[in-house]
């Protein structure tokens, strides 16, 4: 029986790469076969992951893109056209929460900069995406959303809107690509272990508060997300589409 998580042959792009749950995700992809494109803001840290992938005996490179930047959008998927002429994977992951504070505070800024990169990011960049994987028969887009999309965090009023964004983003994308052979899911973590989420997992207060409604009791490591989206990758997945799975110890049961 062939390997359904075997993605050999197979172009990945991973955004918000360079460390967290991107880093996870770009790893495990690695490692089932995928040649990882490893992105984010600033190449350096990209650069890390994509050596420390290639020490292990995967496929990496690094392309620094910010995907608040339409300019930068454009010009990653050039280069990937360019150098591959496909693209079977695209992960949606990198994303911003300038502001934490009561919704009534919110300022233009704050506002502006997280939808530009956590909605018009994300659709742009499956746009363009999709259109690769529509040139080369068909791909997998998942959306790393969060449970904020669901249940809206406390005092993450402007990130918890665009993350209900990104979850109705990734049905709508599936119902109108199905008939193109591309697959989009969205990955919904809970609160895990990041420097994205330092202001929530270093609150002693926040964090007890967070935990009180999680079954299992703990946050998760960035571990812990790759393997769905190992999943939502590969052809296990096959017969997935317009799905958000919840990554949560159980958070949204509760």
């Amino acid at each position: 029986m062939n390997n359904l998580f075997d993605l050999t042959g197979r172009v990945a792009l991973i955004t918000g790469a360079s460390r967290g749950i991107g880093e996870s995700i770009a790893k495990t992809l690695a490692a089932y076969g995928a040649h990882v494109i490893i992105s984010s803001r600033k190449i350096d840290g990209c650069q890390i992951v994509a050596d420390a992938i290639i020490a292990e005996g995967g496929s990496a490179e690094a392309i620094a893109c910010h995907i608040g930047d339409m300019d930068q959008i454009s010009s990653i998927f050039s280069t990937i056209k360019e150098k591959h002429g496909k693209l079977d994977i695209l992960v949606n992951n990198a994303a911003t929460n300038p502001y934490f504070g009561h919704i009534l505070d919110t300022d233009l800024r704050a506002f502006q900069k997280t939808v530009d990169v956590n909605i018009r990011g994300y659709f742009f960049m499956s746009i363009e995406g999709g259109k690769l994987m529509r040139e080369s028969g068909g791909g997998s887009i998942i959306n790393v959303a969060s449970v904020n999309g669901v249940i809206p965090g406390a005092m993450q009023g402007i990130y918890s809107i665009t993350k209900a964004a990104v979850i109705s983003m990734t049905k709508t994308f599936a119902v109108e690509c199905a008939g193109l052979n591309i697959r989009v899911n969205a990955l919904l973590p809970g609160a895990t272990d990041t420097k994205f989420a330092a202001t929530l997992v270093k609150n002693e207060a926040i964090l007890k508060q967070v935990l009180s409604h999680v079954p299992l009791n703990r946050i998760a490591a960035p571990d812990e997300m790759a393997g769905t989206v190992l999943y939502l990758a590969s052809d296990a997945s096959s017969y997935t589409t317009g799905t958000a799975i919840n990554v949560d110890g159980g958070y949204l049961s509760v």
